[in-house]
């Protein structure tokens, strides 16, 4: 048994039937959670902004370096 990190609810999870870095749903927030410890079974919760704040600083460097390498050339 397993406390969801987001919402605290009880999650039943047989410590026989995960793996270590196995990703579980929260039944009630959908929050996405990651196995780290197998016994006992200890989860975290894995965040969808550190995802979308990565995309978003890699989109803009890639555009900036872009538009530097443009300006070069018609120079």
């Amino acid at each position: 048994m397993v406390r969801c990190p987001e919402c605290a609810t009880e999650i039943d999870v047989d410590e026989d039937e995960v793996e270590e870095g196995e990703i579980l749903a929260c039944p009630e927030c959908e929050t996405e959670m990651e196995v780290v410890q197998i016994h006992p079974v200890k989860v975290n919760a894995i965040s969808d902004d550190d995802d979308d704040e990565e995309e978003e600083s890699e989109d803009g460097d890639e555009f900036g370096d872009d538009d530097e390498e443009e300006d070069e050339e018609e120079v």
